[in-house]
């Protein structure tokens, strides 16, 4: 039986609830509803206008209604009177199929189906900037290479402690927390889980690092690429499949050089067959094509892919596996819609169960020194128009995600490519004004 939200306020002295959803690029929308309320708003829902958010609705389309989900519940720790509510989204009673949550949804039922469950966790990186994002906060963190930097670190104890803190109390099982490669920024990693969990606590936790960052006199970021010269922000995912009951893990094999099964080969042969049209979704911005495709960093090395290959314990390659029933994929960004990315991963893992595709051959060399030399070699997309127009032409992508929800995202995508080119930059003025 679902908890009663109702009940939950008056035990847990809850005001107020953020009923939330995340729109088809990535932005948490939300209403605010007061506790005397929420009962009538988790049977029949809180209604949006769908054209209001970036979902491929018309401002003739009637109210969609966020159902929330009860177990997604967290109460705010820095503001315990209010609740945060992850929600799905209806229009006329059916669940929209071209929404984030439901996608991710989807792809979970279809894992059940075949009797196994997707368990993730993601590394989400950050910049600590001023108010206008112009600069970093903070003006003595200034090494050429910044990687873990102590004192660093310790100059912004107030924010990452805050942060670490409400985790620890959420009971997300924080366990480190370090100054990235980037001058001022920084990344926090807590416990993996199922897949869905971590993205609704992904989702939280942008939203949670911003909010404190700001309560600090501070602005975070999660930008694929803010500054030119210093490393972007990934968001790398580590994936591993197990059976239904979770108990044991279906990418583990003691027997294989990598530790891996033959079933997690199949999923990551999914992966790499599928990666090109995933592309828009894992980097979803005109901004993370800067990420992907840049030249080194003031640190020595961007620590991000230009093209599909894997590899063991090696951080130069799209996929790394670093220890036996897991592997990383170090593609996305911080700019991934957080239920779009799962959803992504594991429909296209299980396309490669499915059609027991082969991931190729292990390189087990430095990408970024030797990588031009091997031939064949798949590169990633140079920008996102042409990630979305693979996305577009992808009949495996459409047939594991469902048409619906490609066409929208493209099309919105699309939308968002031809804004972006109507924009005159600085760089354009200062090289062709007087052509």
């Amino acid at each position: 039986m679902a908890t009663n939200l109702a009940n939950v306020a008056k035990q847990k002295k809850i005001e107020y609830f953020l009923i939330s959803f995340v729109d088809l690029f990535g932005v948490l929308r939300s209403k605010l509803v007061p506790a005397r309320a929420i009962g009538e708003m988790q049977k029949n829902g809180a209604g949006f206008a769908g054209f209001a958010a970036w979902l491929d609705m018309s401002p003739a389309d009637g109210d969609m209604f966020a159902i929330p989900d009860p177990d997604s519940l967290i109460q705010l720790p820095w503001k315990k009177e209010v609740g945060w509510l992850a929600s799905d989204l209806y229009l006329d009673g059916q669940p929209i199929e071209a929404s984030p949550r439901i996608a991710l949804k989807r792809q979970i039922e279809k894992a059940a189906k075949k009797g196994c469950r997707m368990k993730t966790g993601v590394e989400c990186e950050y910049f600590l900037v001023n108010s206008d994002g112009t600069a970093i906060s903070d003006d003595q963190d200034t090494q050429s290479k910044p990687c873990y930097d102590q004192s660093a670190l310790m100059r912004q104890y107030e924010v990452i402690t805050q942060v670490c803190d409400a985790m620890i109390e959420l009971g997300w099982g924080p366990y480190q927390n370090d100054h990235e490669d980037a001058n001022g920024q920084f990344e926090m990693n807590w416990d993996y889980d199922d897949c869905l969990k971590t993205a609704d606590r992904h989702v939280f936790f942008k939203y949670m690092v911003r909010q404190i960052a700001e309560n600090n006199g501070l602005r975070a970021t999660f930008m694929p690429k803010p500054f030119a010269h210093l490393t972007g922000n990934g968001c790398h995912a580590h994936v591993s499949l197990w059976d239904k009951a979770g108990k044991k893990n279906l990418f583990a094999h003691s027997g294989d050089e990598m530790g891996l099964s033959k079933k997690a080969y199949q999923f990551l042969g999914g992966i790499m067959h599928n990666v090109e049209a995933l592309a828009s979704i894992f980097n979803p911005t005109v901004n993370s094509y800067k990420r992907i495709n840049a030249p080194r960093t003031l640190s020595g090395a961007t620590w991000s892919p230009n093209a599909v290959s894997y590899s063991g314990n090696n951080r130069t390659h799209m996929v790394r596996i670093p220890d036996p029933g897991r592997f990383e994929l170090r593609l996305m960004d911080g700019a991934a819609n957080p239920y779009l990315m799962q959803a992504g991963i594991l429909a296209s893992g299980l396309d490669g169960i499915a059609m027991k595709r082969d991931p190729g051959k292990r390189l087990d060399i430095n990408m970024y020194t030797e990588g031009h030399k091997v031939r064949g070699l798949t590169k990633l997309p140079l920008n996102l128009l042409d990630a979305i127009r693979v996305t577009e032409k992808s009949s495996s992508l459409k047939e594991a995600m469902g048409e619906e929800l490609i066409k929208a995202y493209c099309k919105l995508k699309l939308d968002q490519w031809n804004d972006f080119t109507r924009s005159i930059s600085d760089w354009e003025r200062q090289n062709t004004l007087d052509c």
